[in-house]
């Protein structure tokens, strides 16, 4: 009898908290909603733009920094390169496209927990998040090149090596477990919870890294791994469309280079700045 009291109790507590989930999808849908109805002077009713999509905000995460160096070559590191790369990215939206705002995760060597990356790009109401990372392989010295351009998917244990390892730095945080509420554990309902509202803007993203790996890999000439869903954490936990742009592989040798050039860094930096604008026209 205890033990079908509680299979109830459970059965009960699961629909309170899936119908809580349908709830919070259903609020965060709500800012999409771009046309409303409206009662002209004839009785009819005609469609007009409520709150017109402004594209207007950018985040920049250049990964890693301070206690956390990210992978490293034979005589740099990934925290390094990408923080270079953001610096000049955004120097760059500035300098050629106005009325958009950009905000910077970290703007010097310092270490930023991954869930406060994502709530800055929340608070600010960001519309884009790019992320700046270096990839690596296991061996001293890789045989693979080229970029990689990762937007938020679904994940399963033993599955996405590239999200393990830039998700790997939350274990040097404080009370982790606390603050991801049960990452690396089978918290089913926070998953859905978290998975259904970055749900919204995996089209969004999908398009910006299509638009992003054509200038990379055609204009520039960049050998691309293509566009994959991965189950990244600053991903999952940001708000709206983004990605994370490995930039090249940093135990490769000739990458390695590449991405601690000037011009290997700039080349980097005006790819992404051209998808931003094509990206920002799709909605004007």
């Amino acid at each position: 009898m205890f033990l079908y009291l509680c299979g109830m109790l459970c059965g009960r507590l699961k629909a309170i908290l899936y119908g809580s989930v349908f709830l919070l999808v259903m609020v965060a849908a709500l800012p999409a909603i771009s046309q409303t109805k409206r009662k002209n002077q004839t009785g009819g009713e005609e469609a007009t733009a409520a709150h017109p999509f402004k594209f207007k905000t950018i985040v920049i995460d250049p990964g890693h920094g301070g206690k956390d160096p990210g992978a490293h070559g034979a005589y740099s590191n990934e925290k390094t390169i990408a923080l270079s790369i953001g610096k000049k990215l955004k120097a760059a939206i500035n300098n050629s496209i106005s009325g958009v705002d950009v905000i910077m995760t970290r703007s010097t060597d310092k270490f930023i927990e991954l869930h406060k990356r994502a709530n800055i790009a929340n608070d600010a109401n960001a519309n884009l998040f790019i992320s700046i990372h270096c990839n690596s392989s296991p061996e001293r010295v890789s045989p693979n090149r080229g970029v990689l351009l990762l937007v938020y998917g679904f994940h399963r244990k033993g599955e996405q090596l590239e999200a393990i390892r830039e998700n790997a730095s939350i274990f040097i945080e404080k009370d982790y477990k606390k603050k991801y509420n049960g990452y690396g554990e089978d918290a089913a309902v926070n998953a859905i919870v978290l998975a259904a509202f970055q749900q919204r803007y995996r089209k969004q993203s999908i398009q910006f890294g299509n638009l992003l790996n054509h200038q990379l890999k055609v204009e520039n000439g960049r050998k691309s791994l293509g566009v994959r869903e991965q189950g990244v954490l600053v991903l999952q936990q940001s708000g709206m469309p983004g990605l994370l742009l490995e930039t090249g592989f940093i135990n490769n040798p000739s990458d390695e280079k590449y991405l601690n050039s000037d011009a290997g860094q700039n080349d980097i930096v005006q790819s992404i700045l051209v998808a931003i604008k094509k990206y920002k026209e799709s909605f004007e």
